[in-house]
């Protein structure tokens, strides 16, 4: 039996390989969609040990009431983490944001992190788009973290308004495409729960920012943020 799945495994391997989603590399059996010289090159931020005091919360002052603020990578131009990003939001690589929130998750239970949070929120994309792309990169995300950290994932978000794209928006532009977007699912309370909102990259905190105020309109007791990448100036 153990023969059969290793031919069949050898097979689907020849006809539909795996490959490194930078470096085009094929994969051994151990890595998952990087290979291991690219997992070693990825731009790591340090905000999961400033969480409290960093320029991303500081960007926030004002727009919300968040405890910390966290990013995995770094963003820049052109760069890895842009590539990762396209690979999962455009390339139908759903398998990517996973990779990435379980090696997060790995970092941030380093610190601790596992006792901080109550469940992990992914902001929710418009129901048709999420028909279009067929999943929600956030939550891709999501799944990742709480495996890695012991969380269980609550979608409890809706989106109700199908913005438009924030890609070339100017910060208050953004903030007032996504101003009552979201709300709260019915029959679901986050009365006094410390939650871990998630999303796949921040740049003026628009959606973020919207995202959190419901939860802590509805009585949450703490909401921290969490991205794969943190994006260029605001």
């Amino acid at each position: 039996m153990r023969m059969r799945l290793l031919f069949v495994k050898d097979f689907l391997d020849l006809i539909f390989p795996r490959n490194c989603e930078l470096c085009t590399r094929a994969l051994f059996d151990y890595e998952f969609c990087l290979c291991t010289i690219c997992e070693g090159k990825l731009p790591i931020t340090s905000y999961h040990l400033r969480a409290t005091d960093n320029d991303l919360k500081d960007k926030l002052q004002g727009l919300t009431r968040v405890s910390r603020v966290l990013a995995f990578l770094k963003f820049t131009k052109n760069g890895k983490t842009q590539r990762l990003l396209h690979q999962l939001k455009y390339r139908n690589k759903p398998q990517v944001g996973y990779y990435l929130g379980k090696k997060y998750g790995q970092l941030l239970l380093k610190q601790d992190y596992s006792k901080s949070w109550d469940c992990i929120v992914p902001v929710p994309l418009h129901r048709m788009k999420l028909k279009r792309r067929g999943y929600n990169q956030s939550e891709e995300f999501a799944k990742g973290l709480a495996e890695s950290l012991g969380i269980q994932i609550e979608n409890i978000l809706e989106r109700i308004v199908a913005t438009e794209t924030q890609t070339k928006k100017s910060r208050l532009e953004r903030m007032g495409n996504v101003e009552e977007v979201f709300q709260l699912k019915s029959s679901i309370s986050v009365q006094n729960r410390n939650i871990l909102l998630v999303d796949d990259v921040i740049t003026t905190g628009a959606t973020l920012c919207s995202s959190a105020n419901v939860l802590l309109a509805n009585g949450a007791k703490n909401v921290d943020l969490a991205t794969i990448a943190a994006g260029g100036k605001i």
